[in-house]
């Protein structure tokens, strides 16, 4: 048996249950794995909440995608990892499927990284999620090059600051934008180039002015909804808005012909793109990889809470004060 996190019905943080369940062991392909941190999202708190892009086929449901700890039991077939070994687990399946908020958890293997030399379990929980979305949006899908200008929207995530940590080991300029001046300062602290507050001042403007009114190659955007349309001016010609998140939960148009049919990409990216590509997942692993051990890439942790504070460490991400990664910590 291994305590672990389930909700009986869609609600608030309220509704997380820390319950006995049994394991099992591992099937064909699948690994044990010993969770000792635990990778929160916004993913789960949509999930728990009936939001997200898919719903718990039954109740009660699991959650959870992100995790670091230690191979426990190998499954028939699995080859590259053996008992002892500490690994880090990336989004790569449903949570239906397979979820990790739990002391143990059964995972497939195709989603499990080798952790590597000198990574603790906390910061194991707190780099794939992030960096991967970020290099696969950037480099892989958007092709970011040095000299180009990215625009990171809800920079203050963890995929923000990823991204921002990434745009400067290519050579492009990553400009921020926050909601208020909170987190003005810890951006460009960061190694945000300029930071745009959208209380203050409109994106695009800022943006053309920067550029000389060329604009941004590339535009990253977790928010959508109708803010999209002053985004799209802000993308250079040819360049590309790329979505991947709708944290402002309203409905998203598409900006082409108000503005005037320009040559505007536009694109929704998960992290699954990447995750779920055996050949994009090495890449990402050696790319995330050579950045940690050449200290380009040092991944943000906010806050660490205990897995019987894991309501709390949901409303903590509800509340939107963040900067970087909360992880949850498993003791056994």
């Amino acid at each position: 048996m291994a305590r672990t996190v389930r909700f009986h019905e869609h609600g608030g943080p309220e509704v997380l249950r820390l319950e006995d369940v049994a394991v099992g062991d591992p099937g064909p392909g699948e690994l044990l794995i010993r969770v000792d941190a635990i990778g929160i999202n916004r993913a789960e708190v949509l999930y728990r909440g009936g939001t997200y892009i898919e719903a718990p086929r039954r109740f009660p449901a699991g959650l959870g995608a992100e995790a670091a700890g230690v191979v426990e039991a190998v499954g028939a077939g699995v080859t590259g990892f053996a008992p002892g070994q500490p690994v880090s687990v990336v989004p790569a399946f449903s949570m239906n499927d397979y979820p990790v908020y739990a002391e143990r958890a059964i995972v497939p293997a195709v989603a499990v990284l080798h952790r590597p030399a000198g990574l603790g379990a906390v910061e194991g929980a707190a780099v794939w999620m992030p960096y991967v979305t970020a290099y696969g949006a950037l480099v892989e899908v958007g092709g970011l090059r040095a000299g180009d200008t990215v625009v990171l929207t809800a920079a203050s995530s963890s995929v923000g600051l990823a991204a921002i940590q990434i745009a400067q080991r290519v050579g492009a300029v990553p400009i921020a934008t926050t909601r208020t001046r909170a987190k003005r300062e810890a951006l460009l602290k960061a190694g945000a180039a300029e930071v745009i507050v959208t209380e203050e001042e409109g994106v695009s403007e800022r943006v053309l002015a920067l550029t000389g009114g060329r604009g941004a190659e590339l535009v990253f955007d977790a928010v959508a909804g109708p803010g999209v349309v002053d985004l799209a001016r802000a993308v250079a010609a040819g360049g590309t808005l790329l979505l991947y998140g709708g944290l402002s939960g309203e409905p998203t148009p598409y900006p082409g012909f108000e503005l005037g049919m320009p040559a505007l990409n536009m694109r929704t990216y998960t992290i699954h793109e990447t995750t779920r590509d055996a050949e994009r997942l090495r890449r990402a692993e050696a790319f995330v990889t050579s950045g940690l051990r050449g200290g380009a890439f040092t991944p943000v942790v906010d806050r660490v809470f205990g897995l019987d504070e894991i309501a709390e460490a949901h409303r903590h991400m509800e509340a939107g004060t963040q900067v970087g990664k909360i992880v949850v910590t498993v003791d056994h």
